[in-house]
């Protein structure tokens, strides 16, 4: 089904009730879209001065108050525990299970953080007449681990991890421009060209999401990623961390034009 001209709050209580559990990608059009990461509160003031150190792959949309599961600046009578379609539970940096709610895992002590979503940019990529190759196969976007280093915080460290969307060559410039002027939901590429350089050994198998189809006289262009924290969980190994599975978002209220330059 086609969920491309769907409210939000519509797809919201789709997912709440089950009938969406996929991943999101062309969702709500014109709508951002945002990861997560929840942790302990021991654990919430270096995660925010990683994001603040980090704002390519961690730019924060909204952070809860301790315990709270009501999200209220970026959506309307959201819940953190119900509203993602897939979310994955860590337990001292392992990946445990996937699930479609989280209620019976919250804390009192939690605190969540929305992180914005280059699937928010894809919209004024097509806009701009750029092709978004995963949306046109109904894919997830395909994403990979670097070797691109971040400035830790305290007991958090670890690598970016980046998205790609392969462009003809003469639609690269374009979409530098495009996606630079949108740095909250991560902005212009980290890199343009050759994987290897930043680590990715084969492009054609993604870490994360579905492998790409990359045509011929096509470059791969790669984003920072918002999934870069479920690599700083396997790094620093909290007792436990929830984060969304990739690709599966929250679909907020807030539209794409209001978070530009």
């Amino acid at each position: 089904m086609d969920y491309s001209n769907t409210k939000p709050s519509e797809i919201r209580k789709l997912i709440r009730s089950g009938e969406i559990d996929f991943q999101t990608s062309g969702m709500a059009n014109g709508y951002a879209q945002a990861n997560l990461c929840i942790l302990p509160k021991d654990y919430a003031y270096e995660f925010l001065l990683l994001a603040m150190r980090n704002p390519a792959p961690c730019p924060i949309l909204e952070a809860g108050e301790v315990g709270s599961r009501l999200i209220k600046k970026m959506a309307d009578n959201a819940d953190v525990c119900t509203d993602f379609p897939k979310y994955r539970i860590w337990k001292n940096g392992v990946l445990e299970k996937e699930v479609t709610d989280i209620s019976e895992y919250w804390q009192d002590d939690f605190v969540y953080f929305l992180i914005g979503c280059s699937f928010s940019f894809e919209g004024e990529l097509l806009s701009a007449g750029i092709p978004v190759r995963h949306i046109e196969k109904g894919k997830n976007v395909p994403m990979y681990n670097t070797n691109i280093a971040l400035e830790s915080a305290g007991r958090l460290h670890g690598n970016m991890v980046v998205s790609m969307r392969p462009l003809p060559y003469d639609m690269v410039v374009n979409a530098v421009k495009v996606t630079a002027a949108m740095p909250r939901v991560h902005g212009a590429p980290v890199h343009i060209g050759n994987p290897e350089i930043i680590g990715i050994k084969d492009v054609t198998k993604a870490d994360y999401g579905d492998d790409p189809d990359i045509y011929e006289n096509e470059v791969p262009v790669f984003w920072p990623c918002g999934v870069t924290p479920q690599n700083v969980v396997m790094n620093a190994k909290p007792p436990i961390a929830i984060t969304h599975s990739p690709g599966h978002m929250f679909i907020t209220d807030v539209k794409n034009s209001a978070l530009k330059l």
